[in-house]
């Protein structure tokens, strides 16, 4: 079969429900008014969707091999199809919450399967190439999916968020059909189901995937709410963990994490996506909350880094079988790091070439790091168990992103009240510096027709915006500096990371073999 025709294929459903993470971020406001719900409630069509991504991840290896993967596989494109029309068809919030689960579902398993396919398809000495096709999915996804929301919302309507899917959705069937063979290993077998096990994972990661996403929103653990879910999804994960070690068929077989470069990788893949997302949702709040950026106009900020990822990523995927990966990765993470590092350096006044060039150099580094990072953590993994590795490399891509954006969000909030109090001690009567730009400020707002009876209490004002635009900015600087520096940190494990035969130029397709 055409390796490059299997490619697209896989890929195609993967890209549409990569974007659909994002999609209806935008979309939210007119959800909301159409179904008459509120802004809190609203936000459950989002939590429904990433949660129940969440929790099939970890599942899709095992769940290929009870099905067999090409005819999982199927399902799941005709299952995501269906629920995407309902989604779009939802006659209450309520509706849209559930099909957006069973869309979760669906769609989650679609990653970790096109991952396991392409690695299975192209000879080893072309995994570069592979998980180059793979990352640009990854990388475009997020960045395509508010632009697609945006335009789509306001020329047609939010319906069509969902029902955009369909079509691609029909061809994804038609292709997966004729051009999907199932290798010997890969096709159905009887496995004794780990009902535990699954229980243990849906509440584990489920529960955990809510905390993080509303956990801000509910001031983490001020909320009982938020506090017992965090109980119950630790003792889930926990109680999985050991279930799976003593389960005749795991779900998740855990030996995997016994080579070294593989749970390096993942360690670094989690990172990474940690970095990314905290990013990528930092940047465009902080230009539309104090920069007086459109949401039209923040997305071209990202636009250019998602462009130059498609156009590094090959650039890795032939780089590495030249060189060594290692090199190339440990190049990839620093660039981002140093990307989100100058993101730190932002000010009130940054003009918009400067807030997009760090998102230039970010995509470049993301395509030199993500196609070594996949290559090289799979490289030892026997075909046999690719599915289960993509499963768990998904699964903490996901999760990564998920703690990513909790970490940010929640930092520049604790930053900015820090920030603000410091600054306050200065607005004092007796600090010079105050009493010289009492009047300064009083003149600006006579001139833009203030009463003199409301000159008191304007100037204060206006000099209380400034103080908590200023010290929202000197957040979003620490935020973007921590980032920075664990995207450093986590870099120095490639390190330690094990070369593979098959990584180098040497075109040999040798066995996987263990550390």
């Amino acid at each position: 079969m055409n390796k490059w025709l299997v490619a697209v294929t896989v890929m195609l459903p993967t890209l549409v429900v990569i974007i659909d993470t994002s999609v209806v971020n935008v979309s939210l406001g007119h959800i909301r008014g159409s179904l008459s719900a509120g802004i809190d409630e609203s936000t459950w069509a989002i939590t429904s969707y990433l949660a129940a991504n969440a929790i099939v991840i970890p599942m899709t290896g095992w769940l290929s091999r009870f099905f067999g993967r090409k005819r999982f596989l199927l399902f799941s494109i005709a299952l995501f199809t269906i629920s995407s029309f309902l989604c779009g068809a939802s006659w209450s919030l309520r509706a849209l919450i559930f099909f957006r689960i069973v869309q979760g579902l669906s769609g989650g398993s679609l990653q970790p399967i096109s991952q396991a396919i392409l690695l299975e398809t192209f000879p080893r000495h072309q995994h570069g190439t592979a998980m180059a096709i793979f990352g640009i999915g990854i990388m475009i996804g997020p960045v395509i999916g508010p632009l697609l929301g945006g335009w789509i919302t306001d020329n047609w309507s939010w319906h069509w968020v969902f029902f955009i899917n369909i079509p691609i959705g029909i061809v994804a069937i038609l292709m997966a059909t004729a051009f999907i063979v199932d290798p010997h290993y890969a096709e159905a077998r009887k496995v004794r189901i780990d009902y535990m096990g699954l229980a243990f994972l849906a509440v584990g990661i489920g529960c955990l995937q809510i905390v993080l996403d509303q956990g801000q929103r509910e001031d983490w653990f001020a909320s009982p709410f938020i506090l017992w879910l965090s109980v119950i999804a630790a003792a889930g994960l926990v109680f999985f963990v050991v279930n799976e070690h003593y389960a005749d068929h795991p779900i998740v077989d855990f030996h995997i994490f016994k080579n070294f470069t593989f749970a390096s990788g993942n360690i670094i893949a989690f990172a990474t996506f940690f970095t990314l997302f905290g990013s990528l949702i930092m940047l465009p709040i902080c230009l539309q909350t104090l920069m007086g950026y459109t949401a039209f106009l923040a997305g071209w900020v990202l636009g250019p880094g998602g462009v130059m990822a498609m156009i590094s990523m090959p650039i890795a995927g032939r780089l590495i079988t030249r060189v060594n990966p290692k090199a190339v990765l440990f190049v990839g993470a620093m660039i981002t790091a140093w990307s989100v590092l100058m993101m730190s350096w932002f000010n009130l006044q940054t003009d918009f070439y400067t807030v997009a060039w760090p998102r230039v150099v970010m995509g470049f580094g993301m395509g030199l790091l993500f196609v070594p990072l996949t290559t090289l953590t799979m490289s030892w993994v026997r075909n046999e168990e690719m599915g289960n590795a993509s499963s768990v490399f998904n699964l903490l891509r996901m999760l990564g992103g998920s703690f990513g954006v909790a970490f940010a969000s929640t930092l520049v909030s604790r930053r900015a009240q820090f920030h603000q109090a410091r600054l306050a001690e200065g607005m004092s009567v007796l600090d010079r510096n105050f009493q010289e730009a009492l009047p300064q400020v009083a003149q600006v707002l006579k001139g833009q027709g203030f009463a003199p009876s409301q000159l008191d209490g304007g100037t204060l004002g206006l000099l209380y915006k400034k103080l908590v635009t200023e010290a929202t900015m000197m957040a979003f600087n620490d935020t973007f500096f921590v980032l920075a520096v664990l995207m450093a940190i986590s870099g120095m494990l490639v390190l330690f990371m094990k070369r593979s035969h098959e990584t180098a130029g040497s075109g040999r397709a040798q066995p996987a073999a263990a550390e």
